[in-house]
């Protein structure tokens, strides 16, 4: 079966993206790299507009939308970063936006959501009970009701593309690289940079990292059909998705050469570790790749890895706890 995207796609989505969104740093550490037994590099994602990866995707699809799409405007559910890129994208646009978002989501990303849409006529955010209530069918109904385009946040080619090239861009800077680490959620970004790495360098190992309470991607590639379960209990809540999608749950079956899971202990080590060492602040869902090298759960001893910092969007009050021992 054939791909949904192609290094092409992604190539013509860093055009779109030229100008717009950040060419964030590639960092490394000396501390890091003894850690980890590999020379890792870090590609900062959490410095991203909107504090994350998900502005590229969000762009990118936005940014084809034909004019009477534009008037429509677009319709999105999300835990908090897509919901961001997209309200942040709508309005660079210059359209209309509503995020369905849970009413769990941190704050922070609540409140930020809600700032990208200031000014923007016809532009909301819409809560919802993630534990109970269906995000995709809420989103599906409005966008009937209102005449919207429904953008989701990982299982859509344009989507897809944008994010790959966070991947495109650190290989360019860093060259060859043995392999690759990504977190995954829905399966929109690993997609992307798969392709893109693969498109590259065909050698390259590309390894996803999910929460071990939400590990839905590993058992779907386990059983070779799309697992879904039920929603994840982890800090990751950008990782909180219930089963991969059906675009990149295939790309993930062909181009991933493993999965791999690290807890939530894990990942507040990680988010220690930038803080006191690197001077970054990363959010859980960010963390997810990282930890797998820092922790070792792979064998990279030796190798060049890159590693993607996904996001930087986290509650201050709870990183503050994380960060100083306490219960959150």
């Amino acid at each position: 079966m054939g791909l949904p995207i192609s290094l092409h796609d992604i190539r013509a989505a860093a055009d779109r993206l030229a100008g717009v969104a950040h060419k964030t740093p590639v960092l490394t550490s000396r501390l890091a790299d003894e850690r980890a037994g590999a020379q890792l590099f870090f590609k900062c994602e959490n410095l991203q507009r909107v504090g994350a990866f998900k502005f590229r995707g969000a762009y990118n699809a936005l940014a084809q939308f034909t004019p009477e799409q534009r008037r429509g405007g677009v319709i999105a559910f999300s835990s908090g970063n897509h919901a961001q890129a997209i309200a942040l994208a709508a309005r660079l646009l210059g359209m209309p936006s509503v995020l369905v978002m849970p009413g769990d989501a941190p704050p922070g990303k609540l409140a930020a959501t809600r700032a990208y849409q200031q000014g923007q006529r016809g532009s909301e955010v819409v809560l919802y009970d993630r534990w109970r209530e269906d995000r995709e069918a809420i989103g599906k109904r409005i966008a009937a009701e209102r005449g919207m385009t429904l953008i989701p946040p990982f299982d859509h080619p344009h989507v897809m593309a944008g994010q790959g090239t966070a991947a495109l861009e650190l290989l360019q800077e860093t060259g060859s690289l043995d392999a690759l680490l990504v977190c995954v959620g829905g399966g929109g970004l690993i997609s992307g940079c798969a392709v893109a790495a693969l498109g590259l360098q065909p050698g390259i190992a590309v390894y996803g990292v999910e929460p071990a309470a939400g590990n839905d991607v590993q058992q779907s590639v386990a059983r070779g059909e799309i697992v879904r379960i039920d929603v994840p209990d982890t800090i990751a809540d950008g990782a909180q998705t219930q089963a991969p999608g059906k675009l990149t749950f295939e790309v993930i079956r062909q181009c991933v050469r493993g999965m791999l899971t690290v807890s939530d202990v894990q990942l507040i080590e990680t988010m220690r570790f930038f803080a006191e060492h690197m001077k970054l602040v990363v959010e859980p869902t960010g963390c997810l790749a990282a930890a797998a090298a820092l922790e070792r759960v792979v064998d990279l001893r030796g190798q060049r890895v890159g590693v993607i910092l996904s996001g930087g969007n986290v509650d201050r009050v709870r990183y503050g706890h994380w960060l100083a021992g306490d219960p959150a």
